[in-house]
């Protein structure tokens, strides 16, 4: 059996693949910064993995966590709209890469699974389509977030071009039951705390659980060097916040924000962030996100997976709330 290196397996989605791989029975090896691992994870799945301290920035550690590995599943990265963090972005998500596939090339890593993002394939201003065939094009509508994943991308796809195997996936929004202070779990502490604002846009969701069970079943795939769209339904936001709202008994949003209204509230929400400390609730560049409507097509997943088929949104949110529900302290 292959011997697996995952990065990124404290994050939310790592922690679901590394689930995966322990179930399948793999041997796994994980690269984890100083901090606790996540409690949505049954303990007994981490204490199956050889975990070792480290970085993707640290290059010893590298070394050290590649030796004897087979297949490399890259998942860290920093997923942030905060003006404040692009330094650090595109260092994590560029550099910390180039990293990766550099030692993977030095220490003969046979196949390299990058989990990218839909962000990496662009996004335009007006109302559209996306399949694995579109082409990076520079636009205002690009986030610092997406542009970090488009580079990195690069650096994954440097390495076929050494003779490594590698695939990439680009998931949309990833949803289910995880840490709800962080990453797009944020999404249902918001709609819990009944904030009142939708907007129009329309965006791609995907199962936690699914993107996890994508991942393995491509690294086991005889199929190498393409790139898949890993992304459920395509939902109104409206759609998706009241879903949420209706399923921990909340208020729905009940106010539409203009684009005026947007423009508006990300200057304030800058404003106030600069006095409180904290991160702003809204960015110039999420709230762009939040106005678009981009359509996922996720045909050339399902064609190459054919046993494989996505969990409803509805069923995806109905049981992500049930377990959120289930943390909180009883009032």
């Amino acid at each position: 059996m292959s011997k697996i290196l995952i990065t990124g397996g404290t994050g939310f989605l790592g922690a679901y693949i590394i689930r995966e791989l322990v179930q399948q029975g793999y041997q796994v090896r994980a690269l984890k910064r100083s901090r606790d691992l996540p409690s949505f994870i049954p303990a007994e799945i981490f204490a199956k993995v050889e975990w070792v301290d480290g970085d993707i920035l640290d290059i010893v550690s590298l070394e050290d966590a590649l030796e004897g590995i087979d297949t490399v599943i890259h998942s860290a990265a920093i997923v942030s709209f905060d003006p404040d963090k692009e330094r650090t972005l595109y260092k994590v998500n560029i550099e910390g890469t180039a990293n990766v596939v550099n030692i993977a090339l030095d220490k003969n890593v046979r196949r390299f699974v990058y989990i990218s993002s839909v962000a990496a394939l662009g996004r335009t201003a007006k109302e559209s389509k996306v399949t694995e065939e579109k082409k990076w094009t520079k636009s205002k509508s690009n986030t610092h977030y997406a542009i970090s994943k488009y580079f990195a991308e690069m650096e994954v796809w440097r390495a076929m071009g050494e003779g490594m195997e590698v695939m990439v996936l680009n998931p949309s929004t990833i949803l289910g039951y995880g840490d709800w202070n962080s990453s797009s779990c944020e999404i249902f502490k918001t709609v819990y705390n009944e904030f009142p604002w939708y907007t129009n846009g329309v965006n791609g969701f995907v199962d936690v659980e699914d993107v996890a069970k994508v991942a393995v079943a491509l690294m086991k795939c005889p199929v190498s060097n393409e790139r898949f769209i890993v992304s459920g339904e395509n939902w109104p936001l409206r759609q998706l916040l009241d879903t949420i709202a209706d399923n921990f008994g909340k208020k729905r949003p009940s106010r539409l924000a203009s684009p005026f209204l947007m423009k508006l509230a990300w200057r304030l929400e800058r404003l106030k962030s600069k006095f409180t400390g904290k991160k702003p609730l809204l960015t110039r560049q999420s709230a762009r996100v939040a106005q678009s409507k981009t359509y996922f097509d996720n045909t050339k997943l399902l064609n190459t997976l054919p046993d494989f088929s996505f969990t409803p949104l509805a069923q995806t949110i109905e049981k992500a709330c049930k377990r959120y529900k289930e943390q909180l302290p009883s009032s």
